[in-house]
């Protein structure tokens, strides 16, 4: 069976370089944490110093999973691949198991308050549109 490509509108490169932008951005904030630690988001106060250093050796590589998987899909995206909502999926889930383990195991809510929560909440959302938008496109003709 050969799948045809259809022209993608204007506003499908637009959104997917909006994508792009934010897997660019999650990369560097994930590069950051590698780099600086608890420093990454500004100077650390000694409970986000506490926290960090009580983070097992896995959160790091699920962070990096989640955001190299989001960039990796957006480029996908962008080269009109069938890849791009697989790709997606795994950034989800890999969010997923990094915010649940965080908010589950720590007293970051109790700490920060649950305001907290709103950030991670707006990332798993993005996360999860990457992903319809990718299978829209794909139903559209302009990826695959």
């Amino acid at each position: 069976m050969t799948i045809i490509r259809q022209r993608a509108p204007i506003w499908f490169r637009i959104v997917a370089v909006l994508l792009l932008l934010w897997g660019a951005i999650g990369c560097f904030a994930c590069y950051q944490q590698f780099r600086l630690g608890a420093d990454a988001m500004g100077p650390a106060d000694a409970y986000q110093r506490a926290l960090y250093a009580g983070l097992p050796v896995w959160y790091n590589a699920v962070y990096a999973v989640a955001v190299g998987t989001g960039f990796l899909g957006a480029v996908a995206l962008l080269a009109r691949s069938v890849l791009a909502r697989p790709l997606f999926v795994v950034s989800l889930v890999a969010v997923v198991i990094q915010f649940g383990w965080l908010f589950a195991t720590t007293d970051i809510v109790a700490y920060r308050g649950p305001t907290t929560i709103g950030f991670p909440l707006f990332i798993i959302a993005v996360a999860a549109f990457e992903i319809w938008f990718a299978r829209y496109a794909q139903r559209r003709g302009w990826i695959g």
